[in-house]
């Protein structure tokens, strides 16, 4: 059986999913009846909790969808403040600033470099262009 998902939730159980990381362990023999009796009953309790908890999950997931419906604050509004946020957290990392400021003391060289670049094509048309005497 395939685990489906609801929403952020998980509805496999979480013992079928331990399962595969014991299957090369037999604790039945290591515990008593009593001691087995107790335990499913444990692990029913459990399950039930864990069921309890994902359906009070799932009603504050609703929730808190219509809380942001009536506030106006759609998905794109959030991927564009988490995005915004986003960048801003990393323009203020160290690696950041020290690259930016490589790129742009990289830039001013280039700007210059091919400034002097067309000064000397521009002074070589005019000497081109002036006649000799």
């Amino acid at each position: 059986m395939e685990p489906q998902a609801q929403g952020l939730l998980e509805t496999q159980s979480l013992h079928e999913a331990d399962e595969d990381v014991v299957t090369d362990v037999d604790f039945t023999n290591m515990i008593s009846e009593e001691e087995k009796e107790e335990l499913k009953i444990e692990l029913a309790k459990l399950e039930d909790e864990i069921s309890t908890l994902r359906q009070v999950l799932a009603a504050k997931e609703k929730h808190l969808v219509e809380i942001k419906q009536k506030l106006g604050i759609s998905l794109m509004n959030e991927l564009k403040q988490n995005f915004s946020k986003s960048w801003h957290d990393m323009q203020t990392t160290s690696a950041y600033k020290k690259t930016h400021e490589t790129l742009s003391h990289a830039g001013q060289k280039a700007t210059a470099a091919i400034s002097n670049v067309g000064t000397a094509i521009s002074k070589k048309f005019g000497d081109m262009r002036l006649p000799s005497p």
